[in-house]
């Protein structure tokens, strides 16, 4: 891995007026990773991204993006933005190859990196189309094409999830991962905890305009201690919710169908290894084991509120 990070930001400050949108941010994005940028509504995710495109002019601070500025840069750089827009009337491979020839591709090779991107993405057949005739899953894999097709050293997507259903979330994070293999460095924001946590070298989360977390996925497992637990009952289960919810140790007992077992979480003030035992004494139980701590949870502890503000997060944008 190259040693110069991709990215780097010093002490970065954007007001809008009275509103101190990124308070002295400071950060660094390795080549060839994923980093996952990530906090609530209103965090500073976006002004941070037109900073680090130079759309916009931090207020303080410095800011270099592959060894230069964007702007220096802009034919390594592939973005993303959050804002979509196509030449609505314009056939797919005619925008497509309109946005490659910008990026200094000849004709030849833009088709040909065109044609196997349509491929990739599950886009038979559209080519011919005009863009304002597909649907908006499919618009947006357009405009990803458009940002990847001169083959970028630098990937930036702001949403890049958004709209998309489960089955093309993960096909974009399987081309995500191909691009890392590469040696492509991407950076890119979203709400989707679980989606991050899958392809994410390492996360940046932010709030309020200030860096809470910059630190690799496995770091921030062994930072932040589990307090789920798994309890998979051999009795009655409504014996062992009963059982198991009275316990002091226990705040929230919740059935999981996806794992067969309840999933407890452990109050703040108890020991999750005395409150698993514990629960070995309140019930039978086939099995008890910590869950590793997700996204999700770090989220919601570093950013403050209940799950239902996670959720509100994931439907909307920043």
């Amino acid at each position: 891995m190259n040693a110069t990070p991709t990215i780097q930001l010093h002490q970065v400050h954007k007001h809008y007026g009275a509103t101190h949108a990124v308070r002295g941010i400071s950060l660094q994005v390795q080549a060839g990773s994923v980093c996952g940028f990530l906090g609530p509504n209103g965090a500073g995710k976006s002004t941070t991204i037109r900073m680090i495109m130079s759309i916009i002019l931090p207020d303080q601070g410095r800011i270099e993006v592959l060894g230069a500025t964007a702007l220096d840069a802009k034919d390594r750089i592939g973005y993303l933005p959050e804002e979509r827009g196509l030449y609505r009337k314009m056939r797919v491979a005619e925008f497509l190859r309109f946005m490659a020839r910008l990026k200094g591709l000849d004709r030849a090779t833009a088709d040909r990196r065109i044609g196997e991107w349509l491929e990739r993405l599950d886009l038979p057949g559209v080519s011919r189309k005009r863009c304002m005739e597909l649907s908006k899953g499919m618009q947006q894999k357009v405009q990803l094409i458009a940002s990847v097709v001169h083959q970028p050293s630098l990937l930036i997507l702001d949403e890049p999830f958004s709209g998309l259903d489960p089955v093309n979330t993960r096909l974009l994070s399987r081309e995500i991962l191909r691009m890392r293999e590469q040696g492509t460095t991407i950076l890119f924001s979203t709400h989707q905890m679980r989606t991050a946590e899958d392809i994410c070298d390492r996360v940046l989360l932010i709030h309020r305009g200030e860096k809470l977390l910059d630190e690799s996925l496995d770091t921030i497992h062994r930072r932040f201690d589990p307090r789920t637990v798994l309890a998979e009952p051999t009795d009655d289960r409504a014996t062992a919710s009963a059982a198991l919810t009275a316990l002091p140790e226990v705040a929230t007992c919740e059935w999981s169908e996806e794992n067969r077992a309840f999933q407890l979480r452990v109050a703040e003030s108890a020991d999750p290894q005395q409150a698993m035992q514990r629960m070995l004494q309140a019930t039978p139980l086939r099995r008890v084991e910590l869950r590793r701590t997700t996204l999700d949870e770090v989220f919601v502890r570093l950013v403050g509120g209940d799950e239902s503000v996670l959720a509100a997060q994931e439907a909307t944008g920043d």
